[in-house]
């Protein structure tokens, strides 16, 4: 929310949870007697709650447990400890997630119970003020049962004995909960044209009833994603969004708040920020060095500008040329050898990664070096780059977490899935989609029949790639096994007779008996011995 004050004065950390386990020690009774006195407070305690939704780091390094990044150094997120097969139930990431997934939860619920207690709190305002908190204490759920299968349904401020007795509530049990919570936070809030300037970023009926398409996405309840995508095309019941015309500028600054975003986090320059893209972008962008690099593999998925991948035959692939005529959102999105980028100062300079190939007299930062701090794959990441960032990449961008494309590619999956793929369905979906990417070839828009699921899978990851989404994808199509065993590649630039000279970056084991769920954080199981761990673990 970037017209939402994001400041947290004494009054409000006291009211919130101090530690960051599920057995939270209850707030302070001071606190509780004396905080909620103002509609104000009460407003600065929902702006919390919507600042603990997600994390920047898991957003952008989650791309690395999926076959689009590589983590070339650390581990942040668990992004190369968990996708190379070697993290255990002591993981970072596993009690991060847990921890901070159920401290949002405790705020939501400490909201929820006190609210009724402020006085004069306008009765409009606070009923929909309880349904966004109500929509983010479901969201933060049904990802715990995403991660984690079973997890503790909690719906009040535990005790501290409570916290070290709950048992983990069966996942069906969860998935109902989040579903009516859904609902009855989409009948209290408004539409998006129905928001002032001022409540840009906050929840919509949109928001709750995209998210809802796509947990029967990711469900595999195709019937149910059609049911709620079809009112976002064809009518206004949930509010009017539309495809951005351009897909490099919904990523920038200037444009935030666009038709295309249905829910987006809520980042404000200074006072709440994310960097990470210091150790993403070139190092000629005064990058530090380079912690996550795209892959051959995500490189390799974007189709020709004729519509054809680029192993079919008549795409005109060259392989000594491999960036020319790509699907457009492949520029947008990352960058390769002899891309342009625009400096802070207005300068376009060109980033060459090929070792050897920089002109005399050039930086040659960026070329790929097995030793040195540039990117490991010899690819850069782009998305999500702000040109206004201040300081060591300290940007202020809103990170998109559904957008209106979403809806047009679910609504498609769920109508192949069914059986019911078919032209006029292609060119309400894809076909809009391709002619916002650039594509303007009657071949990449027109409906092409054949295996259509899995064209559709392949569009999904080139118009979301670095958004967060590719794992969710291949842990609900179950193809782990095909995507994330064996040897992650970069460019061309390697040893001729190992891979065709594809650079190998490194190594991943997947083990589909247990790495669909995560472990339940081993800190967790000590202090609560009802917790029972998921198999393989």
């Amino acid at each position: 929310m970037k017209q939402i004050h994001l400041y947290i004065f004494i009054g409000l950390l006291l009211a919130l949870p101090a530690c960051k386990k599920l057995d939270l020690s209850p707030i302070d009774r001071y606190s509780e007697l004396t905080f909620w006195t103002s509609a104000e407070r009460a407003d600065l305690f929902v702006n919390t709650i919507y600042n603990q939704m997600i994390q920047s780091g898991s957003f952008f390094y989650d791309e690395a447990l999926s076959d689009n990044a590589y983590t070339s150094r650390g581990d942040a997120s668990g992004s190369n400890s968990i996708p190379a097969g070697l993290a255990d139930a002591s993981g970072d990431r596993f009690k991060n997630q847990w921890n901070d997934m159920y401290k949002c939860i405790r705020t939501c619920n400490t909201f929820l119970e006190h609210v009724e207690e402020v006085p004069d709190y306008d009765a409009a305002i606070k009923k929909t003020r309880i349904a966004e908190v109500r929509f983010i204490r479901a969201y933060q759920h049904y990802y715990l049962i995403n991660y984690y299968g079973d997890v503790p349904l909690v719906t009040k401020t535990l005790t501290i004995e409570e916290s070290r007795s709950i048992a983990r509530t069966p996942r069906a049990q969860v998935m109902d909960f989040v579903l009516s919570e859904l609902d009855a936070a989409a009948a209290d809030l408004p539409v998006n044209t129905a928001l002032n300037v001022a409540d840009r970023g906050r929840i919509t009926r949109g928001a709750v009833m995209a998210f809802k398409a796509r947990v029967y996405l990711y469900e595999g309840q195709w019937q149910q994603v059609i049911n709620v995508t079809d009112k976002f095309m064809t009518g206004s019941e949930y509010g009017t969004y539309g495809l951005f015309p351009s897909y490099a500028g919904l990523f920038l600054p200037d444009n935030e708040y666009n038709r295309e975003v249905i829910l987006d986090n809520g980042f404000v320059p200074v006072k709440r920020t994310h960097s990470e893209h210091f150790d993403f972008v070139p190092m000629t962008a005064k990058a530090r060095l380079n912690a996550l690099a795209p892959t051959q593999e995500l490189v390799n998925s974007y189709l020709m500008l004729n519509g054809k991948a680029i192993t079919e035959a008549g795409s005109g692939y060259n392989e000594t040329d491999p960036y020319k005529n790509r699907d457009p959102r492949m520029d947008a999105t990352l960058v390769h050898h002899r891309s342009p980028w625009t400096l802070t100062n207005g300068t376009t300079v060109t980033i060459y990664t090929q070792p050897g190939s920089t002109p005399a007299g050039e930086d040659a930062a960026d070329e790929y070096s097995s030793a040195g701090i540039s990117s490991r794959t010899g690819y850069y990441f782009r998305k999500y780059y702000d040109p206004t960032y201040t300081g060591n990449f300290n940007s202020g961008l809103n990170l998109i977490l559904i957008r209106y494309a979403d809806i047009l590619l679910m609504h498609a999956e769920a109508k192949a899935e069914l059986g019911q793929m078919s032209a006029a369905v292609w060119d309400q979906t894809i076909r809009p989609i391709r002619i916002r990417a650039g594509f303007t070839d009657a071949g990449a828009l027109s409906y092409p029949g054949g295996d259509i699921k899995n064209r559709i899978r392949n569009e999904r990851r080139s118009e979301f790639a670095f958004e967060s989404l590719r794992i969710y994808d291949i842990k609900r199509w179950k193809t782990g096994p095909e995507v994330l065993n064996g040897w992650v590649h970069g460019a061309k630039y390697g040893t001729p007779d190992i891979d065709n000279g594809y650079l190998r970056v490194g190594e991943r084991k997947f083990n589909a008996t247990r790495q669909y769920l995560w472990a339940i954080p081993r800190s967790e199981r000590e202090a609560n011995g009802n917790l029972t761990q998921n198999p393989g673990w």
